[in-house]
């Protein structure tokens, strides 16, 4: 148990004034029996509101009584009564303290709630403020992307499914000004664990290819765009499945896409 904790929780106030239900009065009684530094929190609380209600007790005087007395029996005659014994003036002045001293502790409970919220908004306000920023960042990159994609020096290229994964699909759109190309990878599936997609640069006759790139962070890349530097002269490209890190050349058992420059 980590007694601090416990200590600042509250629940050792709620215990002193009597607001816990049995279960949790019978679990407090026990930790204070077997926990020395609770059992002096318990002692040093109660403590404390004896003072306070030492200190707010009104003390009333009996010849305040005997005003109101008075005034009662000009309205309403009284017979006299054996003086009582008990001083029950004394005592509804100490319930009346520690109605109030109760009163306190809640309040400084809910008061201790209520900061705790106040923390967790202002958290809460911190984060969706972040999360505006960070879309913002990825309208405006987006914005951007489509502006390059859309430039007149841009080939688009679609690649087809083949026969290590006939429903695959993607496509690349080559800039050949700026010697880059994106490769649009929403149609390829997640690659499995230990492997990676590699992006080729294809020369038809003889059959060269160039390694462009690699697909790098798949997973993360939620818009599955990518920007490869490609300063080949391109006659097709091609993407293969191949273990992290790449290949020297590409793995045709494991081609998934591929497409023809349009001449």
């Amino acid at each position: 148990m980590d007694i601090e904790k416990y200590i600042a929780s509250g629940i050792l106030e709620l215990y002193v004034a009597g607001l816990l239900s049995e279960e949790e009065n019978l679990e407090v009684h026990a930790n204070v029996q077997n926990h020395p530094e609770i059992k002096a929190e318990v002692e040093a609380i109660e403590a404390s509101i004896l003072e306070v209600t030492r200190k707010l007790s009104p003390g009333l005087s009996n010849t305040g009584f005997d005003a109101i007395k008075s005034d009662i029996e000009k309205v309403i005659p009284i017979a006299p009564k054996e003086k009582s014994t008990k001083p029950w003036a004394s005592y509804l002045g100490w319930a009346a303290s520690l109605i109030f001293a109760l009163g306190l502790i809640w309040m400084y409970l809910e008061n201790d709630k209520l900061k705790s919220e106040i923390e967790i908004t202002n958290q809460q306000k911190q984060t969706l403020e972040e999360q505006i920023i960070e879309a913002r960042e990825e309208v405006a990159g987006t914005s951007t992307m489509l502006e390059e994609l859309r430039d007149k020096n841009v080939t688009v290229v679609s690649l087809g499914g083949q026969a290590a994964s006939p429903t695959s699909f993607a496509k690349a759109y080559w800039n050949t000004e700026e010697q880059k190309v994106y490769i649009d990878a929403q149609g390829l599936p997640e690659p499995p664990p230990g492997f990676t997609y590699q992006v080729w640069s294809l020369k038809l006759n003889p059959l060269t290819p160039t390694s462009v790139g690699l697909l790098a962070d798949f997973s993360d890349n939620t818009a599955r765009i990518f920007e490869l530097p490609n300063n080949n002269d391109t006659e097709a490209f091609g993407i293969t499945l191949e273990p992290e890190g790449g290949s020297e050349s590409p793995t045709l058992e494991q081609l998934y896409t591929l497409g023809a420059v349009a001449s």
